[in-house]
């Protein structure tokens, strides 16, 4: 074979490997091939100069320096997108298109967390790579994108096409960077965005390349011209053409299930290998889009789901003390009013005070603080450097800060408690707990109307409630209480009677027991007799039940007999009223992990099958899962399941298992 044929021979494996490994995932020569292949390629191009192709993968590996950016007009241009923030925005665009004679199915993608990028090509070589810019002019940076494996040298076909998609970072990426950097003394990247951001902007080529840099392509500007009139052929004429096509999209016939698309990846985007910040709404059909048009700035058919900033930095004005139904002493930060994931937070627990001290938190602190699982406020930590000694440091109370009790802490524990049965926050506590959603659900019994009560001395136990009508006149003649609010108040109260058996066991207060285990003892037991009839021994063979809230569990029974004969005479149900859950030797009992997308399942259907027959469906992998259930598009937790040997089922064995409980 003569070099120019070897030559050509060389680049085609090459090329075809690194497709196979960054954009399939699926490598298909070793490490050790690959290395030897591609330095026999660069001792022939040495040798043999005037035979190196304009696709050769060693255009890769960076060298081009620049002395500027220069400025490239956009044909089409690259309009940004309009964002919405929450449901009822994603619903207005849906209305807004559809108040324009369109009823449309969408495609949903990631919004991947990068830099876009407009790559050009001529007769299926890559000619030109560009940033945003303004969305009119941007700037060249194809010495940089040919350092990104991700993207084509050469397309499989002969065409002349523009591909617009997002350069980004991978978490591992970065974290391997910053290592390296933290270990050279270096300032550290401050984000996958902006470290993608300033890799492609170097003027040296080299530079970028070393960072190991990744791309998604997603949009087609002028798909009519390539005879295609659907968007989610547009991304299937891409992918064959050789660019790489996040597999994380999904056709949907409604806006509703472009919802449920956003809450599963809300649940999961932690996991995925690079950052999202949202999810992009597209109208499928191309000649609707066209139909639909623009505005001065945004399309009319495209929307962007923005997920909010979780971390914010906000002042730690103080540190208060309170009291709940169990006794438990809590600090609690009060905040300098922030604005996290669409609502103003101003207090925010710190749980105890071993929490706080491992923290070293400092009262006027700045702090930072997100939502635990997008929704409980937490402070993460204190921002060491703006510290300017004027803090004052923490320090845990002795006394009840109600009743004035001294506090006690069992061994062994990390909580304080008040042992002060009657002290009044203890009571009030309990009696918000109560009446809460997710307790007995009473509508129209705030916190501070349960407190406003307690002291009038209308409430001072749970059963109370159910004689709030024989105060029907004190009540109305309280501020706020007209004729409607009381009667409202009154039939939730007489609808809360009603309530399956785990609600009350919930509002009940059973240290340790929480709605989950409440919903798992009502399913098990099925009334309250036959709960208060067990025996610790007979709670321990519940799964998730364990020594200390079994005893717990007991123990409240044993000591509140007389409260339990009441309610029922007051005719509340005691009765599990849900449906008996199923078994199957598949499922029941054991603890489940998903990944990826399943074609014929939702996540949320997914979710509730494994629970209807007593599984549980969890959102990390550890050593405790049973099954992980891999479906397209996998992130880190299969890898994590592979590592720690854990049962793997793929889309056709999950299938093959939900046939089996059909029948």
């Amino acid at each position: 074979m003569n070099p120019k044929e070897r030559i050509e021979e060389l680049v085609k494996i090459i090329n075809e490997a690194n497709y196979n490994y960054y954009v399939l995932d699926n490598p298909t020569i070793t490490d050790l091939e690959f290395d030897s292949y591609l330095r026999e390629l660069e001792n022939l191009e040495k040798k043999y100069p005037e035979y190196i192709l304009l696709d050769s993968p060693t255009k890769r590996v960076g060298g081009e320096v620049i002395d500027k950016f220069q400025k490239v007009t956009h044909k089409i241009p690259l309009l940004s997108i309009s964002d919405v923030f929450n449901e009822d925005e994603v619903k207005e665009f849906d209305n807004r298109i559809k108040k324009m004679g369109v009823n449309p199915e969408y495609v949903c993608e990631l919004k991947i967390d990068g830099l876009a990028v407009s790559l050009q090509y001529e007769k299926g070589i890559l000619v030109r790579g560009a940033t945003r810019g303004d969305g009119v002019v941007g700037e060249d940076i194809t010495h940089n994108v040919k350092t990104i494996k991700a993207i084509p040298l050469k397309l499989n076909r002969e065409i002349d096409i523009e591909v617009r998609g997002e350069i980004y970072m991978d978490k591992k990426t970065l974290e391997k960077i910053n290592k390296e950097r933290e270990e050279e003394g270096l300032p550290l990247l401050q984000n996958v965005r902006n470290a993608a951001a300033g890799s492609v902007r170097q003027l040296d080529s080299k530079v970028a390349a070393k960072r190991n840099l990744n791309n998604f392509i997603y949009h087609l500007p002028n798909p009519l011209d390539y005879g295609i009139t659907k968007h989610s052929d547009a991304l299937k004429f891409m992918q064959d053409l050789g660019f790489k096509i996040n597999p994380a999209n999904r056709l949907v016939k409604n806006i509703d299930e472009a919802l449920a698309f956003i809450q599963e990846y809300i649940e999961i985007r932690d996991s995925l290998p690079y950052e999202i910040d949202g999810v992009v709404i597209k109208v499928n059909d191309i000649n609707e889009q066209r139909e639909l048009g623009n505005t001065a700035k945004y399309p009319r058919w495209v929307v962007a789901y923005k997920f909010p900033h979780n971390d914010v930095l906000t002042k730690l004005q103080d540190i208060i003390f309170t009291v709940g139904r169990t006794g438990q002493i809590t600090p609690n930060a009060v905040l300098d009013p922030v604005l996290v994931m669409g609502s103003t937070i101003t207090r925010a627990t710190l749980h105890n005070e071993d929490f706080v001290n491992n923290l070293g938190l400092m009262i006027g602190d700045t702090v930072i603080v997100h939502k635990a699982g997008d929704v409980i406020p937490e402070v993460k930590g204190a921002v060491m450097e703006r510290r300017t000694g004027a803090e004052k440091p923490f320090k845990m109370i002795s006394e009840c800060p109600i009743c004035h009790t001294k506090l006690i802490k069992k061994e062994g524990q990390v909580d304080y408690f008040c042992p002060n049965d009657l002290c009044p926050a203890r009571g009030i506590e309990g009696l918000i707990h109560f009446a809460s959603r997710d307790a007995m659900n009473i509508d129209g019994l705030g916190d501070e109307i349960i407190e406003d009560f307690y002291n009038e001395g209308f409430l001072k136990s749970i059963t109370d409630f159910y004689h709030l009508k024989d105060y029907e006149d004190d009540i109305l003649l309280l501020e706020g209480f007209g004729r409607k609010s009381f009667d409202n108040m009154i039939n939730a109260i007489e609808n809360s009677k009603e309530n399956s058996l785990e609600k009350l066991l919930f509002g009940l207060g059973i240290n340790g027991v929480g709605s989950k285990t409440a919903k798992l003892l009502a399913e098990y037991y099925g009334n309250i007799d036959n709960l208060m009839n067990a025996t610790v021994d007979e709670l321990l063979q519940i799964k998730d039940i364990g020594d200390i809230l079994a005893q717990s569990i007991y123990d409240y029974f044993q000591n509140n007999r007389n409260l339990i004969d009441k309610l029922k005479m007051l005719d509340i149900n005691m009765e599990y009223l849900g449906v008996k859950k199923k078994v199957s030797e598949y499922i029941t009992n054991k603890k489940f992990v998903m990944t990826g997308s399943i074609s014929f399942m939702t996540r949320d259907e997914i979710k509730a099958l494994i629970e209807e027959y007593s599984g549980t469906f969890a959102d990390s992998v550890s050593k405790k899962t049973d099954v992980v259930i891999v479906g397209d598009a996998p992130g880190s937790k299969y890898d994590k399941a592979r590592e720690l040997n854990i049962t793997i089922w793929n889309e056709e064995m999950f299938k093959n298992i939900v046939e089996k409980l059909d029948k």
